[in-house]
């Protein structure tokens, strides 16, 4: 596939996003993760950026468990289908129409699961587009009078895929040391250290290219936008525009 436009996964992504939060549908925001992962699986380079993806959609499934726990808990009573009644934990007066257990409904637990799944979809696009985008190319296409803010936005989009990174590394190393499952505290010095080195590798590299002291960059160099990425961004359009016909 030729390569694409580096702001199209992103102008994609946000479109899409749009689209699940204003549809508000499971089913939409279901489609979405899918799709966000096979582009991921089949598009993604071999690149730390890369793995983005997939530690977002494991931080979304912690995520749309325990807001799936908390929803059919923890809530305002929805009726409907009864499936399990749990004990009702008594609250004071100023919480009230909040109630703690209770009769657990059908439609209360499909309410949670599809609010946690829109939480999950926008998580998951937004790291399908850091793992489908090279943050190399993104700095290269931002324009030039605002290069302090694109330096900056870029470095903060790459430190997830580094953390991942650094993770892994990690993990890897105990395991070699015949630790085969580490504890988040064991992991949690050796990624402090290894992020405190990181930076201070990125600020010796960028003060050894001149950044703060000389104002002259390097030529503009912009890339092409091809019928592929027009292609893409009308098609996740098109979708917006159909949720806000259908909302209406």
């Amino acid at each position: 596939m030729k390569s694409l436009h580096p702001l199209t996964w992103w102008i994609w992504s946000l479109l899409i996003i749009c689209a699940v939060i204003r549809a508000d549908s499971g089913w939409l925001a279901g489609s979405a993760i899918a799709v966000a992962a096979i582009l991921v699986w089949r598009l993604a380079a071999a690149a730390p950026w890369a793995k983005s993806f997939w530690f977002s959609l494991k931080l979304g499934a912690f995520i749309l468990t325990i807001r799936t726990l908390v929803g059919v808990a923890i809530g305002v009573p929805i009726p409907g289908t009864p499936i399990i009644t749990l004990p009702i934990l008594p609250l004071p007066n100023w919480l009230s129409g909040i109630r703690i257990g209770g009769v657990i409904s059908q439609e209360r637990l499909l309410s949670s699961i599809q609010e946690g799944l829109i939480i999950v979809a926008v998580i998951s696009l937004f790291g399908a587009a850091v793992s489908l985008t090279s943050p190399h190319k993104l700095l290269r296409v931002t324009p030039v009078m605002i290069y302090e803010f694109r330096v900056a936005t870029v470095i903060a989009t790459s430190a997830l895929p580094n953390l991942v990174q650094s993770v892994a590394r990690i993990r890897r190393a105990r395991a070699l040391r015949g630790d085969e499952k580490p504890s988040w505290r064991s992991i949690a010095l050796p990624l402090l250290e290894d992020s405190l080195s990181r930076s201070l590798e990125l600020a010796a590299a960028m003060d050894a290219r001149g950044y703060g002291v000389s104002r002259t960059r390097s030529r503009y160099r912009p890339i092409a936008w091809n019928q592929i990425d027009s292609m893409l961004v009308l098609i996740s359009a098109s979708l917006f525009v159909i949720t806000l016909v259908v909302g209406q």
